[in-house]
């Protein structure tokens, strides 16, 4: 049942899910497998939102890519964003609602970021998910989501 993930995701507490995200990146990046100039954040959902709260507080992170995640609003957390950010959301999502991608792309511009957002006519929230619970997944746009994706990290992650 989709209450339970969503009654646990209300309940995290942001402090907590910000220091294990910060920690995680820290021991990964230490580690000697891991090219740690080339360490990204890939995030559906809640996950889409922490890896751009994650782009906020990590400069060392080399590339972010969200999936339908409530973006940041402050400007001075936009402004501390060094990663390139890819966003795919849903045009018929309320949270976020494409008003809300929008305002955060524009921001980022404005603070000569590297954004590249899409925004899919017709999809909801969770649009690339084939077990959506709510019957919303759209084929045509989780594969050109995935496309992007699939593209952006090679291009941020592979040099």
């Amino acid at each position: 049942k989709p209450e339970a993930p969503h009654q646990l995701m209300m309940g995290a507490p942001p402090d907590r899910i910000q220091r294990d995200l910060r920690a995680a990146f820290a021991w990964l990046s230490a580690r000697k497998d891991v090219k740690a100039a080339k360490m990204g954040s890939i995030g559906w959902c809640m996950g889409g939102r922490w890896t751009m709260a994650l782009a906020t507080e990590e400069p060392r992170l080399a590339a972010a890519v969200a999936y339908y995640g409530a973006p940041p609003t402050e400007p001075s957390a936009i402004a501390r964003i060094k990663a390139p950010l890819l966003g795919n959301f849903g045009g018929d999502d309320k949270g976020p609602a494409p008003e809300q991608v929008k305002g955060f792309e524009a921001a980022m511009k404005s603070a000569g970021q590297t954004i590249d957002v899409k925004i899919y006519p017709g999809a909801g929230h969770a649009f690339a998910n084939v077990n959506n619970p709510w019957g919303g997944y759209r084929k045509e746009a989780a594969e050109d989501a995935w496309a992007r994706t699939t593209a952006f990290l090679a291009k941020y992650l592979k040099k």
